[in-house]
């Protein structure tokens, strides 16, 4: 199966670089839906089979001008919503956000058993990701794209491709909109084939808000 997981469009909490994970979150700035209004030609090459979103209004707004481009339904599960920040919730600090992509990045390098502070911990998270996962490759499509949330995707893509380690996801923004590419099935396996259109390589930048910055550049 080929798996694309995008980033969510722009929103107004990732301009104030504040950590808004609760649902039914910020809907898109401007800038997130012409990003969301872009997707379908940025992604003509890809044959997409099926599309899911989070429970988080934001994802749903950016899938729905690809849904409408390509006549496909928005499959909504809970389970690629956004990393739970807990006791973090709307907070723009640089140790909140450092706090935040330091636990997700221990999870994905198998620390899960650490809980972010009042909040999920990595077996919950990456379980519900993964269930969503399965669940895609189980109905047989070819291709599956997956709007989502960065941290979530540099989390999930850390601790299940094979070639992606958690130094790199940390390393290695993910902007609005941006898409990471896969290649592989919860029984084989995965492998990354692209990081926001380059093959294992950084994005440029821009307000994408904490979840999108390299570990320990939230300031």
């Amino acid at each position: 199966m080929r798996l694309l997981l995008i980033r969510h469009g722009q929103t107004p909490s990732n301009v104030l670089y504040l950590l808004d994970t609760a649902v039914p979150g910020a809907a898109l700035t401007e800038l997130g839906e012409r990003q969301a209004a872009a997707l379908p030609e940025a992604l003509a090459g890809e044959d997409i089979d099926a599309l899911y979103a989070s429970t988080l209004i934001r994802t749903q707004l950016t899938a729905a001008p690809l849904a409408g481009a390509r006549g496909l339904d928005v499959l909504v599960r809970d389970g690629i919503r956004e990393v739970s920040a807990g006791d973090l919730e709307m907070r723009g600090d640089a140790e909140a956000a450092d706090l935040y992509m330091t636990t997700v990045f221990a999870w994905a390098a198998g620390d899960t058993e650490l809980r972010m502070p009042d909040g999920e911990n990595g077996v919950e998270a990456l379980g519900r990701f993964d269930a969503v996962v399965a669940e895609a490759a189980e109905s047989g499509v070819g291709t599956v794209a997956m709007v989502s949330h960065g941290a979530a995707i540099r989390m999930w893509a850390a601790a299940r491709a094979d070639n992606v380690d958690v130094a790199f996801a940390a390393e290695h923004r993910l902007d609005n909109t941006g898409v990471v590419v896969l290649e592989g099935s919860p029984v084989d396996g995965w492998k990354a084939v692209s990081w926001a259109g380059a093959v294992v390589a950084a994005a440029g930048p821009g307000e994408s808000g904490p979840a999108g910055e390299l570990l320990g550049s939230a300031g």
